[in-house]
């Protein structure tokens, strides 16, 4: 099969594979049939060190199932299933408690040891397939819903667990801080709880604009000192209760800490490209600041967020703005990279 890997920054190549192949009785083969580029795949991209060896790349999926393993349960050969980001086996302690990112069974794709493969790829072995993965019953190959049903794989997940825990609701003013996909999504999500207030710090205009459509009520695009001055404008001064913070960099934290309200929440998904950020009295203790977030444990919102995709209701898939092939995977990192895309969708 072809598979994509990461050789070192900037390095993506399109490379023959062994097919994956059952391990465990729990497994199942799954044929891809939609696959994309993540703006945390970015982070390697830029900094890796050159290898050797390339790292399997890719980690959101939909598929069919092809094989499935002796012991999996309500999945047969032939449905259409969405993954999470991260496999788990859905029984266990944190996953009862909706921490699938920390199942006790469970673990990430592409975990460059080779036990596990990345997405990016014409096929992927599931690991415990039965918790993992989620049907999507009456949903054809060629749907149009596709680009929607493959954000629950991960960035509409994400952007609803920011929004969830930092407990966004009606009465809640939010500022998002990104206007990645995760950042725009974070966005619907927080219209969908019921914020009437979002502000959308971001500075290309036609991602803004996709915010707006989403439910962002007022766009800030100047950036720092700036930008923590035009919300605190916005705000009489006070800044928002919630901070959904999509970035990960040092810049995008001091903006939130910049903007949140005293008693207010910070929620990060963006994955952090820092190990330590300033919680002291002058950031977060002087004010009774909450700091939550953290891996999206999509699984648990699945079942939540897929009725209104399958529907109509909304569209999240909106965020995809490019479509390549699977040998031009190389083609929409770089477009991602260049800002020249949103977020590069990948047909097998």
């Amino acid at each position: 099969m072809r598979a994509t890997f990461l050789y070192g920054a900037g390095d993506v190549r399109v490379e023959d594979a062994p097919d994956p192949v059952l391990r465990h009785p729990t497994d199942a083969i799954v044929r891809v049939v939609r696959s994309c580029v993540c703006g945390s795949d970015l982070h390697p991209y830029h900094s890796m060190p050159a290898s050797g060896q390339g790292t399997p790349m890719g980690h959101e999926f939909l598929g069919v199932v092809e094989e499935p393993g002796s012991e999996v349960t309500g999945l047969t050969r032939g449905d259409l299933v969405v993954s999470p980001f991260a496999y788990s086996d859905n029984t266990c302690e944190f996953c009862r408690e909706g921490l699938h990112t920390s199942c006790r069974n469970g673990g990430f794709w592409g975990n460059g040891n080779g036990d596990v493969g990345g997405a990016q790829a014409e096929a992927v072995r599931v690991p415990q397939a039965s918790g993992t993965l989620v049907k999507l019953p009456g949903v054809g190959e060629d749907s149009p819903l596709l680009p929607s049903l493959l954000t629950l794989a991960d960035v509409y997940g994400t952007g609803y667990h920011a929004a969830k825990q930092a407990r966004v609701n009606p009465r809640t003013t939010v500022t998002v801080i990104g206007d990645g996909a995760v950042g725009l999504l974070a966005v619907l999500s927080a219209k969908q709880l019921g914020a009437e207030r979002i502000i959308l710090m971001g500075r290309h205009e036609d991602r803004t604009d996709l915010g707006r459509e989403f439910g962002a009520t007022d766009v800030v695009a100047a950036r720092g000192d700036e930008g923590i001055a035009e919300v605190r404008e916005l705000t009489g001064g006070d800044g928002t209760h919630t901070v959904l913070e999509a970035v990960g960099h040092m810049s995008a934290y001091d903006m939130a800490v910049g903007v949140v309200r005293p008693g207010g929440v910070i929620s990060r998904v963006g994955v952090p490209q820092y190990e330590q950020a300033p919680v002291g009295f002058g950031s977060l203790f002087g004010h009774n600041i909450t700091s939550t977030g953290g891996p999206a444990p999509v699984r648990a919102y699945i079942d939540e967020l897929l009725p209104a995709v399958l529907d109509g209701a909304v569209d999240p898939g909106k965020v995809f703005d490019l479509t390549v092939d699977l040998d031009q995977t190389p083609d929409g990192y770089r477009a991602m990279d260049r800002r020249e895309a949103l977020k590069a969708l990948i047909k097998p």
